[in-house]
């Protein structure tokens, strides 16, 4: 079985849709997504990926299935916690003018200096115990959202047991995901047995991204899921369309034009 992690078009968070480059962007997608030979096509609720989706189901003439747990992962730290959790969003941080007390923060958006003094968010099964993380909401929409996935592979015949996966009954076909950069971290680092953070930081997927992932069954039986390619964004270099910057923050400090 192979599945494909789309990413959402360069996005218009403010009106959960696409921006013109982002409908660009999807439109170049739809041109060559015949080429992945995709069976079955699901969805994040969230405009910004249905509205990528619209495109690729229209070329290929498949009707998406919208499965909640695909919207991005909604997991937020609570800075008012603590000064230690503060110091994870220290450059932005905001106070609501109303309570006087500071915004929700969305998770994993932390800084490098943060992660230096805590590499227990890097361990497989101790991020769970983080200082962070128990500020936060994560836990159980983590084990939600995997609860959710495990569910999905069961039902295409790839039980996990551990590590690896038992297979009552494996297939060929391919099937994609059209969501978000968040999700999409977090269940290649659940099929990767890594703590979701890992991927977090160490990895950027550009708008309308393909990320492609494989079953691979060495013993009969018995499967692993293994990543392909990451990231892969062909069909905008066809296109002479600029990767978007969305996802990532500046090469250099002194990059103005760059986010920071």
């Amino acid at each position: 079985m192979r599945l494909l992690f789309v990413r959402h078009g360069d996005p218009d968070y403010v009106n959960d849709t696409l921006t013109e480059k982002g409908h660009r962007e999807a439109m170049l997608l739809a041109d060559i997504i015949e080429q992945y030979r995709i069976d079955e096509v699901y969805q994040s609720p969230l405009g910004r990926a249905k509205d990528t989706a619209s495109y690729s189901c229209k070329k290929l003439g498949i009707e998406p299935v919208t499965l909640d747990w695909l919207k991005e992962f909604p997991a937020q730290a609570n800075p008012n916690i603590s000064e230690d959790v503060r110091k994870a969003y220290a450059n932005e941080l905001q106070k609501d003018e109303v309570t006087g007390e500071y915004k929700f923060h969305i998770l994993w958006d932390i800084l490098p200096s943060y992660y230096i003094d805590h590499p227990e968010l890097f361990d497989r099964n101790g991020w769970r115990e983080s200082t962070l993380v128990k500020a936060s909401n994560m836990p159980a929409l983590y084990d939600e959202v995997t609860g959710e996935f495990e569910k999905f592979l069961k039902e295409n015949g790839y039980v996990k047991d551990g590590m690896a996966y038992r297979v009552s009954e494996n297939n060929d076909k391919t099937i994609a995901f059209y969501c978000h950069y968040g999700l999409t971290s977090l269940l290649l680092s659940y099929l990767w047995n890594v703590s979701p953070f890992v991927v977090w930081q160490f990895t950027a997927l550009a708008p309308t991204s393909v990320t492609e992932v494989v079953t691979e069954e060495r013993e009969k039986g018995i499967a692993t899921f293994r990543t392909l390619r990451a990231g892969e964004i062909t069909h905008l270099r066809i296109g002479n369309e600029e990767p978007s910057f969305s996802a990532r923050f500046c090469e250099r400090y002194e990059n103005e034009d760059e986010r920071h």
